[in-house]
């Protein structure tokens, strides 16, 4: 078995990794001369700013890579007690993570508590409904309005009302096996059940991929696009400027985008269908304040009169020297990215000023056009994406998303291709 990887982001140099240690052959081209994808970081000033995720979770599977590659010592961890808020109604108000403080919360009402507690007497997702019809009808107008909105939306930059659930509800799925998702969480709580905490590293998130790929460096082609995938008779042939790898198995990792003009001449039905797929223009902007305020950060509401969809307290999390990241654009704004850096600097700092009363100064504004999945209506596409034998589609639009579950379905590659005739 020889796997060819297309594309060296996090899943691509996970699986890289997984494959050296299981015997694979395996080699993995990248377009760019830098290996990460979406996670990358850079320094201005003399401080840390991450221009994709801000953070991930220790989970065993991420903590293996951190030892493997000798990061033990720049593993940088935060308190997951933090608190983390919403902008409701003109200032922050704190999400309720334990039964104290649900009852003492002023997000809710008390009809809009006992609402929410009603939600084992409802039934489970169905599936011709959206996210948030799901999320609406479990939970109530109130607690989906002033929590699930902000925060299931926050993380798409979407608007949960748009997203089909049979995308968008893995893991809600999953915990309502326990019959509730109310007593899914009282459970954790009770029996004293710990997520990992969230992790960086003292170079930022990109020192993690940058270090998987210093370590099979020999695997890894940067700067050498795949110009056309190629079906033989034994496997396929990846074409590149540097020449042609013939390999038995092909894992495509890269945006859906990039990929249906790769597997344009292998499966035109598959190809188009990617094509259709939409992702959520995002900006990040990185300010510099002296704050310093304690938690997460904060998600703003939806009807909120402000545009910032939500801002990082990388200060509080991993002491990044006063560093705040402001998100703009997403779904319900996507033409905020394609305003000036100055404009969308003086709307973020003018902004983050507004909420917590402390000026700010911009560091850096970062642009991305098609920033992550919106897993709106248009994902309804992938019913029609059905590869061939020997092609793969590894990337956060068929799994998902996160560092975590991305390294997760590497793993699950690898050990599949490890045991492949």
């Amino acid at each position: 078995m020889s796997v060819g990887i297309v594309g060296a982001g996090i899943t691509g140099l996970a699986l890289t990794h997984y494959l050296r240690e299981r015997g694979v052959d395996a080699v993995a081209f990248e377009a760019t001369d830098s290996p990460g994808g979406v996670i990358r970081s850079t320094r201005v000033d003399g401080r840390v700013l991450d221009h994709g995720p801000q953070r991930t979770r220790l989970t065993p599977a991420i903590e293996e890579l951190v030892d493997a590659c000798g990061l033990r010592d720049d593993l940088l961890v935060a308190d997951d007690d933090l608190p983390l808020y919403v902008y409701v109604d003109g200032r922050l108000r704190p999400v309720p993570f334990t039964p104290r403080e649900f009852l003492s919360t002023d997000l809710l009402s008390v009809r809009g508590k006992l609402r929410l507690l009603a939600e084992p007497l409802t039934e489970g997702a169905r599936d011709d409904e959206t996210a948030g019809e799901y999320f609406r009808r479990k939970f109530g107008a109130e607690a989906y309005h002033n929590l699930v909105e902000p925060l299931f939306g926050g993380i798409y930059g979407s608007d949960p009302m748009e997203m089909p659930g049979r995308y968008a509800l893995d893991t809600v799925e999953r915990m309502e096996q326990s019959g509730s998702l109310v007593r899914a969480a009282l459970n954790r709580v009770i029996e004293g059940g710990e997520r990992p905490p969230p992790i960086s590293f003292a170079d930022g998130m990109a020192q993690l991929p940058q270090a998987i790929y210093e370590r099979n460096a020999d695997r890894v082609a940067l700067d050498t696009p795949v110009d056309r995938i190629v079906a033989e008779d034994s496997g396929y042939r990846l074409e590149t400027a540097a020449g042609d790898e013939r390999v038995d198995h092909v894992v495509v990792t890269t945006r859906a985008d990039v990929a249906a003009g790769l597997l344009a001449d292998v499966d035109a039905e598959s190809a188009r269908a990617l094509r259709r797929l939409y992702y959520n223009p995002l900006a990040y902007v990185h300010l510099v304040s002296e704050a310093a305020p304690a938690g997460y950060g904060y998600q703003v509401r939806h009807d909120e009169p402000l545009r910032t969809l939500g801002v990082t307290w990388n200060d509080s999390l991993f002491d990044r020297d006063g560093v705040y990241t402001c998100f703009l654009g997403g779904m319900e704004n996507p033409g905020m990215v394609d305003r000036s850096e100055r404009e969308l600097g003086r709307i973020a700092a003018t902004e983050f000023e507004d909420v917590l009363g402390v000026s700010a100064e911009v560091l850096n504004v970062t642009r991305h056009q098609r920033g992550i999945p919106a897993y709106d209506g248009s994902w309804t596409a992938m019913e029609e994406v059905d590869l061939p034998d020997g092609l793969t589609l590894a990337t956060n639009y068929t799994g998902r998303m996160g560092v975590p579950g991305r390294v997760r379905e590497a793993k699950r590659l690898a050990e599949t291709f490890a045991t492949t005739d």
